[in-house]
């Protein structure tokens, strides 16, 4: 342990001072944990970082461990660890590390970044002027909703700039990857800040902020976001406008009485579970669905990489308690979105049901289970939420928030109606999902449930499945009240999708009306 004392190393500037005048700083974005495969590297040619599939790496590291000079630097490295995480976690001056939502604690990972930002913070005089480059997560993640808290209570926020890497401003990070400079005074409070996303050219920076840029105003942040204080990547007062009349829904997340609720879930881990998985199909043998298996109302892009012998995957859900032969979620008809997703991708949310099966960490589905939830989505109503998923609307709605992940949190705090039959709409919804979602034979129990006789009134025909889907963003469109400049503002939001794409959808808008 080599801690560095601030009030001993800078005494005039902490005792005398109250601290620094002003920091300007980029500091690491990395998550303190040990690293394995950046570990084992050193020791073997054969280990890669991003594009070794995690059986070949364990069999590896199961290898080198057998060298006991390999495995006695493997424990000292992963000793570094533990007792200054802890310290991270348990000392006063990083108070805002942890965030609780809801009343409960999130526990994330420690990542660099948000350390610095709250030492930044604690370093400064009163008054004085912090500089930061970070990952954009400090104003969207979850996990940083305390630091936002401390930011917008305790400092004067002056500017919130936000970049994409698309001209490689950094090299070695992926082009898609978002930072910003963000830029505060310490003590007073924030009621409105300056503020511009998705930005390529550093040269903005020196008439930032300018005619061009929008005054975010945190009231609205709160208003919009109530639990996560997440800021939304409006780019204008039309993004506001619209974002409003979607607040008038509840949030997913919210317990509705007399109305179908959701929870989410993950059935199984890709690393801790990995003992579980087969390579080869077989009797009593059910596929894993991984979130790179489904697009938009489809199961079938790629086929299943594992399956899991169904005795042993029922075990491992079941735990401790006893098997009665309950019916368990992966015996059911399930909704589901990928996890992993960037608002840079041509589409953020990917949703659609899979048929009974296991699913891996990286599809995230709905719970089924009637004795786990009260009032649990029926077949329609799962049907009409990945609709709404996959809608231009919502989807729109999520970008705002995500960086390239689909989390629990950011889904529950979607604007979605809660439609049922008595419902305007509903029924036009689900008849064209059920149609596009039911095409092969594990479907046909989902077909007749919805009004269709089987899977083989779905529809598969490309064009027809493309009119199909521009009718339901269209419908949905009307759904959440939205005027057609409003929705053809959404559909420019969304530039890797094709002109044709979205002539069709604003033509089905205007035929609905």
């Amino acid at each position: 342990m080599k801690p560095f004392h601030w009030g001993y190393e800078f005494d005039n500037v902490i005792s005398e001072k109250g601290g620094f005048d002003a920091i300007i700083t980029n500091p690491p974005w990395e998550t303190f944990k040990p690293q394995a495969k950046e570990f084992f590297a050193q020791y073997s040619d054969l280990v890669t970082k991003n594009k070794m599939d995690i059986k070949t790496f364990e069999k590896q590291k199961k290898k080198m461990l057998q060298n006991k000079e390999v495995a006695n630097a493997w424990l000292e490295y992963q000793s570094q660890f533990p007792y200054v995480i802890l310290y991270y976690r348990s000392a006063e001056k990083y108070q805002n590390q942890i965030s609780v939502v809801n009343g409960r604690k999130q526990g994330t990972d420690i990542n660099l970044y948000k350390l610095f930002v709250e030492q930044c913070f604690n370093l400064l005089r009163s008054n004085g002027e912090c500089g930061i480059v970070i990952p954009s997560g400090i104003y969207t993640d979850l996990g940083t909703k305390q630091l936002r808290e401390m930011l917008f209570t305790q400092t004067s926020v002056s500017g919130l700039f936000c970049f994409e890497n698309r001209k490689t401003i950094f090299e070695g990070v992926h082009r898609s990857f978002k930072f910003v400079v963000l830029t505060f005074e310490k003590d007073g409070e924030t009621t409105e800040f300056p503020a511009k996303f998705m930005r390529h050219d550093v040269g903005e920076l020196e008439s930032f902020p300018d005619g061009e840029t929008l005054n975010i105003s945190v009231d609205i942040i709160r208003r919009l976001s109530p639990d996560s204080i997440s800021v939304m990547e409006f780019k204008n007062d039309v993004d506001i406008a619209i974002a409003q009349k979607m607040a008038k829904f509840p949030l997913l997340g919210e317990k509705i009485d007399e109305k179908w609720n959701l929870k989410l879930t993950s059935e199984f881990h890709m690393t801790n579970d990995s003992q579980l998985f087969k390579t080869e199909p077989g009797k009593g043998i059910l596929p894993l669905y991984e979130g790179k298996m489904i697009e938009q109302f489809t199961h079938l892009l790629s086929k299943p990489r594992y399956w899991i012998e169904e005795t042993e995957g029922r075990k491992a859900i079941i735990g401790k308690n006893q098997d009665n032969r309950q019916i368990l979620d992966y015996q059911t008809y399930r909704a589901g979105f990928r996890k992993i997703a960037r608002n840079t991708d041509s589409r953020t949310i990917i949703a659609t049901i899979i048929p009974p099966s296991f699913h891996a960490e990286n599809f995230q589905s709905v719970l089924r289970c009637s004795d786990k939830i009260s009032n649990p989505p029926n077949s329609k109503e799962i049907l009409l939420l990945v609709a709404l998923w996959n809608s231009f609307v919502v989807d729109y709605g999520i970008r705002f928030r995500v960086s390239a992940n689909v989390n629990f949190f950011y889904v529950y705090q979607l604007p979605v109606p809660r439609l049922t039959e008595k419902d305007p709409y509903f029924n036009e919804i689900v008849k064209r999902a059920a149609k596009l979602i039911c095409t092969t034979p594990e479907f046909d129990q989902l077909a007749k449930e919805t009004g269709l006789t089987s899977h083989k009134k779905g529809i598969t025909d490309e064009t027809k499945r493309a009119k199909l889907r521009a009718e339901l963003d269209g419908i949905i469109a009307h759904l959440y009240q939205l005027t057609e400049t409003e929705f053809k503002h959404i559909l420019n939001t969304f530039p890797l999708v094709s002109d044709t794409l979205k002539k069709a959808t604003i033509k089905a808008y205007q035929e609905h009306s």
